[in-house]
């Protein structure tokens, strides 16, 4: 317990030279006014007991040193004693300890036959240390298809007697909940969302046409945790997104770069939307990414050396600024690391804020990150490490549809 406390205090000391994380524009978060907060540091203060860490009031304890520490450090700590537990397990703590946490690029890396996978968030000032936050057991070919408020959607491709059809899952790696959705069979997911209105978790699904005039095709929207079969609600039009890479969550909807436009889909209404593209005409790639609060968005020209950087400065109006110009480096980079195999995939990411760097996947298992200035910052050789569009914030925040969903388990397989 000594040895805890003593761990704690050291993590206060590091949290507090770290600047805390840009928060999202949808992330929730207690204020420093929140009339929870003293009544809680109250209860644990309450009947002379010892407060949690010597020679500190437990509003300070709580709100300035627990609130900082990483989810793990944080679990470990609760098995100091009860008050700890009580302290550390409160939802307005916990909402306010998600709120703290970076959202960093996610990366995974299948196991060599491809029936597991690592669950990686990539910080790149410590790209040496990659460190899984899960290990999930399951079907080949398991993939992440969504991340939001710490909550992963996966997906698999089983073979049934009409060809492959996807099966969904959501588990949170941290809290290490998992259950099937089988709710979702047959459908192809767009999307995952937090309907503010009710306060509930909500997936956008799309249902192909099974002939011409199938009234059926379209749109649906299926609620975590609802024992109702998912809500349609049409446009057909989405069947754009089929194609389309990963959504990105901002300003409470969640928007897709197709072609020449960007598809929105406003997560209070429900209802989709278009937003013009900043894309220049020559360029065949393009992305959206989350920056300093801001829209941004990557595009990747034919020949596949210059990569575009926008910035949305004024999300109501659709005014779009270059951020600036990126000449990838390649052919020095397979010149200096002896590289000369094809590359896979392009991703862009900020850190921080205002860094942007670019990952660039290689054939051969390398993946590189790429500066704004066309820099060489980092490689990396991991076999099976893949980036993603994915951003991971952890969270050790319940959530009361988990135990709902048939098939629920906790510290189970497929985690191992």
């Amino acid at each position: 317990h000594h040895r805890c406390r003593s761990s704690v205090l050291s993590a206060a000391v590091t949290a507090q030279h770290n600047p805390t994380p840009r928060l999202s524009s949808t992330t929730a978060v207690a204020p420093r006014t929140d009339p929870g907060r003293a009544p809680m540091a109250e209860a644990a203060s309450a009947a002379g007991a010892t407060p949690l860490l010597p020679g500190l009031p437990d509003e300070i304890s709580i709100w300035e040193i627990l609130v900082r520490l990483p989810p793990k450090p944080l679990l470990r700590c609760r098995a100091v004693c009860p008050a700890w537990r009580r302290a550390t397990s409160a939802r307005d703590f916990l909402l306010a300890h998600h709120a703290r946490q970076p959202a960093l690029p996610l990366l995974y890396r299948r196991s060599g036959n491809g029936s597991s996978i690592d669950i990686i968030p990539c910080d790149h000032q410590a790209a040496d240390e990659l460190r899984s936050v899960a290990r999930l057991d399951g079907a080949p070919g398991i993939f992440l298809q969504a991340c939001c408020d710490g909550l992963l959607i996966l997906g698999t491709w089983n073979k049934t007697d009409e060809g492959y059809a996807m099966m969904a899952s959501i588990c949170n790696p941290v809290t290490r909940q998992y259950a099937p959705l089988h709710q979702l069979d047959g459908f192809t997911f767009l999307g995952m969302y937090p309907h503010c209105p009710t306060d509930e978790y909500r997936l956008l699904l799309y249902l192909a046409p099974r002939f011409k005039d199938d009234a059926q095709s379209g749109s649906y929207i299926f609620t975590l945790g609802s024992d109702q079969p998912p809500r349609h609600i049409g446009c057909r039009d989405a069947k754009e997104l089929l194609h389309s890479p990963r959504s990105v969550h901002f300003h409470g909807s969640l928007h897709w770069h197709t072609e020449r436009l960007i598809m929105v889909f406003d997560t209070t209404s429900e209802s989709f939307r278009q937003m013009r593209s900043p894309i220049v005409p020559d360029h065949v790639i393009g992305d959206l990414f989350e920056m300093s609060d801001m829209l941004g968005m990557f595009s990747l020209n034919a020949e596949e050396t210059i990569v575009d950087i926008w910035v949305m400065l004024d999300y109501e109006s659709q005014v779009w600024a270059s951020k600036g110009r990126v000449e990838l480096p390649i052919s020095g980079i397979r010149l200096q690391l002896e590289k000369f195999d094809t590359w896979l995939d392009l991703v862009a990411a900020s850190w921080n804020g205002d860094d942007v760097l670019m990952m660039v996947k290689f054939e051969d298992d390398s993946l590189l990150q790429i500066d704004i200035d066309g820099k060489l910052v980092a490689s990396l050789h991991r076999r099976f490490l893949c980036p993603t569009r994915l951003r991971l914030k952890q969270s050790l925040v319940s959530h009361t549809f988990f135990p709902t969903l048939e098939g629920y388990v906790v510290n189970a397989l497929p985690f191992i």
